[in-house]
């Protein structure tokens, strides 16, 4: 008999029976027997794992209100037949001889993992892992990365600006990339510089499967004398074997990025649960375009490199086959606690 209907039946006889006690001694013994650590409604949430992964939430909800009202019940007919049953109540609640029940011990988030697990594959390629704040101004947001300020890339639509007082947007924001970071380290170091940045950013998308208007980016930089475009694909291809296997197949698509040129997109062949294939969209990647390099005072003539971003959530999905970027953000227990 499926559990819903088992929970149903449960319902109807505990209700019936509690209807015919009238006495105290009568209402402890249906107490322990349904609602009891050894009682009916505990032994069928022990049940609820073997119920299939899409009936659960509903089968769970059925069950947590069938003990709510069987508590609500004990407690209007212990009310009914007096303190003797209300004695009793408190005793078996403070009996020292049950047996004990373990306090549930989180663990770390599934993307906290994620990210440590990738910084420490860069952290073995030699990248070194640095941070920086949240609230941005446009120098390092777009001007030092060669976005003017006609570029639609800097529409108030597509970017959360702050209001400063002045009751409309001013000049800074919550960063839209971890690129921001390259600047500033390359604002206080001379090259060699190999560095990743990890962080949340922010851009006002229409959230769905596979976007947020909050996601965690890793940006990567290599600046030296004598980078190349090889270097960057080799530097990618062997961070997505170390990441996700050494069969991953990986392609570089061309694109346009203001502060890289050549440009590239990066995607792997992504297994989706329902055992659908198809290409998921890692990140963007490409050589540190000259005017980069000369606003941070570097001599383009001298030295080169390249840079990449991948999203963090993006990884994780891949890694783990989650569909829906949705369910790392929902907080629910029953799905974080399966990583």
């Amino acid at each position: 008999m499926p559990l819903v209907d088992e929970i149903e039946n449960l319902r109807t006889t505990a209700e019936r029976e509690l209807a015919e006690v009238s006495a105290p001694d009568e209402l402890e013994q249906w107490r322990i027997r349904y609602l009891g650590s050894k009682g009916a409604v505990k032994a069928a949430m022990g049940r609820l794992k073997e119920v299939p992964r899409e009936e659960k939430p509903a089968v769970g909800q059925a069950l947590n209100r069938l003990k709510g009202e069987l508590q609500d019940a004990f407690e209007n007919r212990q009310g009914e037949l007096g303190s003797a049953g209300r004695k009793r109540r408190a005793v078996a609640v403070e009996d020292i001889t049950l047996p004990g029940e373990s306090p549930a011990i989180g663990h770390t988030h599934l993307l906290t993992q994620t990210t440590r697990e990738i910084c420490e594959i860069c952290a073995r390629m030699g990248f070194e892992v640095t941070y920086g704040p949240e609230v941005e101004d446009e120098r390092h947001n777009f001007d030092a990365l060669n976005i003017p300020s006609w570029h639609p890339a800097r529409d108030e639509l597509d970017n959360f600006y702050i209001d400063e007082g002045t009751g409309r947007p001013g000049k800074t924001m919550l960063r839209s990339q971890t690129s921001t970071v390259q600047i500033r380290v390359m604002e206080t170091r001379q090259p060699p510089v190999r560095i990743v940045a990890v962080g949340r950013v922010y851009r006002p998308d229409t959230v769905d499967a596979t976007h947020s208007w909050m996601f965690h980016q890793i940006e990567g930089l290599y600046v030296d004398e004598n980078v190349t475009m090889a270097d960057l694909k080799t530097c990618l291809d062997q961070f997505c074997k170390a990441c996700f296997g050494r069969e991953v197949a990986t392609r570089f698509r061309p694109s346009f990025f203001p502060f890289t040129e050549p440009s590239a997109e990066v995607d792997v062949w992504f297994t989706y649960p329902d055992g659908r294939e198809d290409w998921m969209e890692l990140g963007g990647c490409g050589m540190v375009d000259p005017n980069v390099l000369d606003a941070v005072g570097y001599d383009p003539e001298r030295y080169t490199g390249f840079a990449f971003g991948l999203g963090v959530e993006r990884m994780a999905m891949v890694r783990h086959g989650i569909s829906d970027i949705r369910l790392l953000f929902e907080n629910d227990v029953r799905f974080l606690r399966q990583f």
